[in-house]
């Protein structure tokens, strides 16, 4: 059985509060720099701006000033050059998230259709 990949909120305190969205892939953390954190209601959007991927190890890095919100593993829908549709399966249930390429950086989407 191959393993679920992993993922990991985390909410830093510096340089200015904000979130980092972090997915395994291909064995690294693919990470997005959230500043507003998550959607929390169905049809928002949040901004998310495509920062370097981190090592595997960083997935349950803590310090002073960076805490784990949530993790988990997470599973892909749908995927193409401008959108990944995708279920974060965490400590408080599932919820599905849109990453949509901008222009210039991407949005988090809390997608209509929940799971369960």
């Amino acid at each position: 059985m191959t393993p679920r990949p992993a993922f990991v909120l985390h909410e830093h305190q510096r340089p200015r509060h904000h979130f980092d969205l972090r997915l395994e892939e291909d064995g690294v953390l693919r990470s997005w720099a959230v500043p507003r954190g998550l959607p929390v209601r169905s049809g928002a959007n949040r901004l998310a701006v495509a920062v370097p991927d981190h090592d595997m190890d960083h997935l349950t890095y803590t310090d002073a000033e960076k805490s784990i919100a949530d993790i988990g593993w997470w599973e892909e829908h749908d995927r193409n050059e401008r959108r990944i549709v995708f279920t974060l399966h965490g400590r408080e249930g599932a919820r599905r998230y849109a990453l949509i390429r901008t222009q210039q950086d991407w949005l988090l989407h809390l997608t209509k259709e929940q799971p369960g």
